[in-house]
Order: C-alpha cells, then sequence, then structure tokens
C-alpha cells in the first residue's frame, strides 16, 4: 500500500436499511511504513459538498500471531475506531471486529484483494445477526499513481 493512490469509491447511502442507493466518488490516498516496516499509515482525502474530509488508517502487524490489526479515524467523529483484526492468505485478506453502527451491535468484516497490487481492492461488510447475513456497504478500488 505504500505510495500515492487514487481512489474509486462506492458506498450504500443508507447502512442495515435495505437500502439500494449507491454513491460513487473519487478520493486520493498516500500510505508511508511506520514502526520498521511492520505496519503503516495512511491519509485519505476528498471534498463533500465544498467541505473537506479526511481520514487516516493505521495498520500495525504483530510478527507473534501474524494479525493485522486496522484502525480508522476520520474528520466526521474525530475518534480512534476498534480495530479490525485478521490476516492475508495468498492474495485474500479478511479482518473482523464487532461494533456499533447507530446504537445497533454488527459484525464488520473488511475484505482485501492484492491478486493486482497496482490495483487492490477493499470492501467493507456489516451483520446485525451474528455473521448469518452481510450486507456489503462499501467498495474501494485504488489505482497507483506514479
Amino acid at each position: 500500500m505504500v505510495g500515492k493512490w487514487k481512489v474509486h469509491n462506492k458506498k450504500l447511502a443508507a447502512r442495515l436499511n435495505d437500502c439500494d442507493d449507491w454513491t460513487e466518488f473519487e478520493t486520493v490516498c498516500e500510505c508511508r511504513k511506520i514502526l520498521n516496516g511492520c505496519g503503516n499509515i495512511d491519509t485519505y482525502r476528498t471534498e463533500f459538498d465544498g467541505v473537506q474530509f479526511e481520514g487516516m488508517t493505521v495498520r500495525i502487524f504483530n510478527p507473534a500471531t501474524g494479525l493485522w490489526s486496522i484502525y480508522w479515524a476520520d474528520t466526521n467523529r474525530f475518534v480512534l475506531d476498534v480495530p479490525v483484526v485478521g490476516s492475508f492468505d495468498g492474495d485474500s485478506g479478511c479482518f473482523y471486529a464487532r461494533d456499533e453502527w447507530e446504537e445497533r451491535e454488527v459484525i464488520l468484516k473488511f475484505l482485501w484483494n492484492k491478486a493486482n497490487p497496482e490495483t487492490p481492492i477493499w470492501k467493507q461488510a456489516f451483520s446485525a445477526d451474528e455473521g448469518k447475513s452481510w450486507e456489503w456497504n462499501w467498495q474501494m478500488i485504488f489505482y497507483r499513481q506514479s
């Protein structure tokens, strides 16, 4: 993920409401290594209705467990979210966390596909029924910039 990226986002307008309305928008992202290469941090920037938006991801790899912890914060809430935790198996990474969305208990799932390192894909899903069903609510396709 190290480098500069243009990111195409496709995001549900409302989550866990049987919504079929998707919003698509572009962002830019810049990522750099931290912790002697056992982690990275990125900034994610765009503009919504003339207002600047910035997000930040911190990813930390634990060599003892082989697991990544992925944290998110942004200018909408100004808090560091609970981490999603998981690992990669080949080109696919799967990460989970328990959290709340609009006062509902949910399980979060992040899927990463890095089969093409020049255009990795990230997807997010929520489950409000202990993982019996999943609502995919956000997808990002990253395009490496030179």
